[in-house]
C-alpha cells in the first residue's frame, strides 16, 4: 500500500469520527505528518488544521482549478483595493515600471533580481480561471505570466524550504522585520508554490496587467481564494519559517481574521 493511500485512509478515518473526538484525531494526524498551518493557534484553531491537512493529504499537487473557455471571460473584473500610494510605486508607475525589479532571495542558491523584460523572456503560461473573493463576488479572466515554479528553479530552492513569501511594493523590510499594521503580504507552502497553475502574472485578458489588478506583477493562485493572489509584487523570499514575520501566522490576513490557507 502506498504512503499516499495510507495517509488518505488515516485522515479520512479521523474526519469520519463524530463529535469532539474527530477534532482530536484529525489534529493528531495533522501533527504526525507535519501538516500544521502557520495560523493553527489563531482564532479558528483546530479548524485550520482540519482544512489544511485534509486538502494536502487528499489533493496536494494532484488537483487543478477549472480552466474556462475564452467565451466565459467576465465582462467586468472587479477591483478590490486601491494601488499603493507611496512615492516608490508612483515613481515606478510613471516610468512604465522600467526601473522595477522583482527580488528573489532567502533559502535559494542564486539570489536574483529580475526586470519585467527578463521575466517576459521566460516560458509563459496562460490560463482562464475563476477568481473568488471571500466577500462573495467573483469573475473569470485570462491570466498570462511566468509559472512561479520556473522562477524557483532558476534561483535553486534549498531542500529545507517550507514557504514562499510574497511582499508587495509598499513593503520595504527584511525577513526578520515586523511588517507595518495592515500591510498586505502572504505566503504559500511549497506544494502550492510548485503547482503548475500558480503564476506570476503580468498580463490580463490579453493586455498588460491593469494598475488596479496589480501592475506590474501579481501572484495568481487559482486554487485558493483571491486574497492569496498578492498584487504589486516586488519581493519573493523562500524560507523554512514564517514565525519571524508579524505575528507568525504566515500572512497579514490571519492577523485580522482571515485564514492562512484559503483552498477552494
Amino acid at each position: 500500500m502506498s504512503a499516499f493511500i495510507t495517509r488518505r485512509r488515516l485522515i479520512t478515518t479521523g474526519l469520519a469520527v463524530t463529535g469532539a473526538a474527530s477534532l482530536t484525531v484529525a489534529s493528531r494526524l495533522a501533527d504526525k505528518y507535519g501538516l500544521v498551518p502557520p495560523d493553527h493557534d489563531g482564532i479558528y484553531g483546530v479548524g485550520e488544521r482540519l482544512t489544511y491537512a485534509a486538502h494536502r493529504l487528499l489533493m496536494a499537487g494532484r488537483s487543478y482549478a477549472r480552466e474556462f473557455d475564452r467565451a466565459d471571460i467576465s465582462k467586468v473584473a472587479r477591483v478590490n483595493g486601491a494601488p499603493p500610494e507611496n512615492e516608490t510605486y508612483q515613481r515606478l508607475l510613471a516610468g512604465g515600471f522600467a526601473e522595477w525589479r522583482l527580488t528573489v532571495d532567502g533559502l535559494v542558491a542564486h539570489p536574483s533580481s529580475f526586470s519585467m523584460a527578463e521575466l517576459k523572456q521566460c516560458p509563459s503560461r496562460s490560463q482562464i480561471t475563476h477568481q473568488a473573493c471571500e466577500e462573495g463576488w467573483s469573475f473569470i479572466a485570462e491570466w498570462t505570466g511566468v509559472p512561479l515554479s520556473h522562477v524557483l528553479n532558476l534561483v535553486g530552492v534549498h531542500p529545507r524550504a517550507k514557504y514562499v513569501i510574497f511582499f508587495p511594493i509598499d513593503t520595504v523590510f527584511g525577513i526578520a522585520d515586523q511588517p507595518k499594521d495592515k500591510i498586505r503580504w502572504d505566503s504559500l507552502d511549497m506544494a502550492e508554490a510548485w503547482h503548475p497553475q500558480t503564476l506570476l502574472a503580468y498580463r490580463m485578458n490579453g493586455r498588460e496587467l491593469p494598475t488596479g489588478n496589480g501592475a506590474p506583477l501579481r501572484l495568481r493562485v487559482p486554487r485558493q481564494l483571491g486574497y492569496k493572489s498578492v498584487k504589486y509584487l516586488s519581493r519573493i523570499t523562500v524560507s523554512d519559517t514564517v514565525k519571524n514575520i508579524g505575528k507568525g501566522y504566515g500572512a497579514s490576513g490571519p492577523e485580522f481574521g482571515y485564514s492562512w490557507y484559503a483552498g477552494i
